[in-house]
Order: structure tokens, then C-alpha cells, then sequence
């Protein structure tokens, strides 16, 4: 019904992809600017509106090059209630950059986190406030061209290629199919475990990548969830009753994984993003109460935990876990991805400018 509904849309979506068309013809053309850095400059982003794993892949890049490197990140920080630039510090809240840079932050101490709706004004500032900084990592930034990256990697949804999408409002593309040929590397997410070899070079194949294009494959892997407050671990079991509440654009494969798992759950959804009140506060304690079990637990995403913390004196009594997730790399190829992020590094180290090398 609703995929009938949105058919009915296809003439908007016509008009939409329209402007974008002419809009990115601009940028190619010149006439609309687009401003380069003699800095690495890494962007994470997709062709399709939220869902496709762009915080897990901004973890990993952030695991692999923090080793070496001094490394920072630069969000627009969506729904947070401030405006402009902001580098995190430690008396940050999720209400100031946002729930996936407060992740970050979180998660990663010894990075810098920044928020700025105009990367173009933001870049120079986290230089300025951070001079030793190594490379910047863009998140969610492939379709905001007046700052062109070095190297970009666009991402794809496993079961929601963006070639067999449509554009908004008919299907969930932002932008058009064309800007993939803008990517250096394509991951393809949120795979199942057991894609056979067959599989992903038909994928690829679909996907008509371009020469100097290199194309991946993750999956989802789920960690043991971590009290929002203690931080303190915890297994789930067969005799586990779950309350899920999730507040972000694709919560279908984490509610697959908690359900093959427990002996029930139930589920809130809210909508991505969603800023949580005192009022939803009563409707998860009322709907937890509810459950009959002495095995009962609370789990939600990392982004939701870091937007219900400002709660911890009403949460602090409840068994309330913040689920993570990683994405492995398919195929045993993680050695190779690593390889051109870092080579990328180095070469523009090395010349000013830098090509991604397999």
C-alpha cells in the first residue's frame, strides 16, 4: 500500500532529480564553486536519505587511523539546538552537536569532534583550534559539494541498492544515481554474512563501476550492550525479555538480530533523530511495567542512549543497555580498504595531492 502510494509520487520525484541535475551540472561546471583544501580531506556519505550505515563506517576510519594520525570529524549536527561552528569539549551534550558526533565524542576521546552547518567556514576553524590535526573526516557529506574532498566513499544499502532506487519523494534517493561516478570507494552495507562471490560481482557489475573505482562489502556486527550509565556489559540470553526503543531511519536489522535472540521483545519506535521528552520518558517506564518477567532489560542504539543520558537520574534505576555496532568487511578485504584510506594520507603528505591507490 505504501509502495503504491509512493509510485504515485514518481512525477515530484521527476521534478526533484530535475534540480539536482542542473544543480550538480553547475558544480561540474564551475559556475557553482566548489573550494579544495591542501589537506586530507576524507567524506563518508550516500546517495539516499539516512539508514546505511554512515556512523559505523565514521567509527571504523576513526579506529584505523587514530593510531597514527590526529584525527578529527565535522557533522552539520542535526536536531541540536545551537547554531554555527562547535568543537566539542568535555562538558558537550548531545543537545549542542548532535547524537552521532556526541557518539564520537563519546567513544573516542583523543579525536576532536566538530559540528558546522557550513564546512567551508567549519574547516579552517578546526585547523585553527586544532593545528595538529592529520586528516578530517566529513560525515554525511558527499551531496554538500561547495567542499571538495580528496577522497570520497559513498555508501549502499545491501537491500536498497541506489541503483534500483528512485528519488524522493517516490523512493529515498537524495541525490542522482550519476553522482556515484564522484566516489572513489563504494561499500556496499549491511550485507548478509554468507554473500557468496557470485553475488558480489553481480552486485558490482549492476553498480557499472568506473576504472579507478574499488568496490566493498560489510556487514553488521552486533557488541554485547553496555549500561547507558555504568557502562558496565551485559550478555543477553534466550530467557531475555526486551523492551527496543529506536529512534533512527533503518531499525530492522537490530530488531532481526534482538529477536532471533530473546524469548520476547516489544518495540518502540521514534522517529530518526528524535529528541526525547519527559513525556516519552513515562511511556517507556509505563510500557517496561508491563512486562511479566524477572529477566527484563531496556535496549536501545548508542545514538538514542547519548540522547536519553540527559534522563540518567529517572533512567539510573532501570536495566537500560545501549546496544553497539561494528561493520566488518567482507571477503577479507579490510587490509585493502585500510591501505588506500592510508596511502591517500601519505601521498597528499608526500605531493599536496593525493590519488586512492588499491
Amino acid at each position: 500500500m505504501l509502495k503504491s502510494f509512493r509510485y504515485l509520487l514518481f512525477p515530484f520525484s521527476l521534478i526533484y532529480g530535475g534540480i539536482i541535475i542542473v544543480r550538480n551540472y553547475l558544480f561540474d561546471k564551475k559556475i557553482f564553486k566548489s573550494a579544495s583544501f591542501n589537506f586530507p580531506l576524507i567524506c563518508v556519505g550516500n546517495l539516499a536519505v539516512g539508514g546505511t550505515g554512515k556512523t559505523p563506517m565514521a567509527e571504523y576510519l576513526i579506529s584505523v587511523l587514530k593510531k597514527n594520525y590526529q584525527v578529527a570529524t565535522l557533522s552539520r549536527g542535526y536536531k541540536r539546538k545551537t547554531k554555527g561552528y562547535t568543537l566539542a569539549n568535555e562538558r558537550t551534550t548531545a543537545l549542542e552537536i548532535g547524537d552521532e558526533p556526541m557518539q564520537f565524542h563519546e567513544k573516542f576521546a583523543d579525536i576532536s569532534v566538530a559540528v558546522g552547518e557550513e564546512r567551508l567556514v567549519a574547516i579552517p576553524l578546526i585547523l585553527q583550534d586544532k593545528p595538529f590535526t592529520d586528516v578530517i573526516i566529513l560525515d554525511d557529506a558527499f551531496q554538500h559539494r561547495s567542499v571538495k574532498a580528496g577522497l570520497n566513499i559513498l555508501l549502499t544499502e545491501y537491500k536498497n541498492l541506489y541503483s534500483r532506487d528512485l528519488m524522493m519523494p517516490a523512493g529515498d534517493l537524495r541525490d542522482v544515481k550519476l553522482s556515484s561516478k564522484r566516489a572513489d570507494i563504494i561499500v556496499v552495507t549491511k550485507c548478509k554474512p554468507d554473500l557468496t562471490i557470485a553475488e558480489k560481482d553481480a552486485i558490482e557489475k549492476e553498480l557499472k563501476m568506473l576504472p579507478h573505482q574499488k568496490i566493498f562489502f560489510t556487514e553488521i556486527v552486533y557488541g554485547d550492550p553496555y549500561h547507558l550509565f555504568s557502562k558496565q556489559t551485559v550478555g543477553i540470553s534466550t530467557n531475555s525479555d526486551v523492551l527496543l526503543i529506536t529512534g533512527i531511519a533503518n531499525p530492522k536489522p537490530m530488531k532481526e538480530f534482538i529477536t532471533g535472540l530473546v524469548h520476547s521483545y516489544d518495540m518502540i519506535k521514534y522517529a530518526d533523530h528524535h529528541i526525547f521528552t519527559s513525556t516519552d520518558l513515562k511511556d517507556i517506564k509505563k510500557h517496561f511495567q508491563k512486562i511479566v518477567s524477572t529477566n527484563k532489560m531496556i535496549i536501545t542504539t548508542e545514538k538514542d542512549g547519548v540522547r536519553l543520558k540527559k534522563f540518567e537520574k529517572e533512567l539510573a534505576d532501570l536495566p537500560i543497555y545501549s546496544l553497539p555496532i561494528q561493520q566488518q568487511f567482507l571477503f577479507n578485504e579490510a587490509p585493502v580498504f585500510n591501505e588506500m584510506v592510508i596511502n591517500f594520507i601519505e601521498n597528499f603528505k608526500k605531493s599536496g595531492t593525493a590519488i586512492p591507490q588499491a
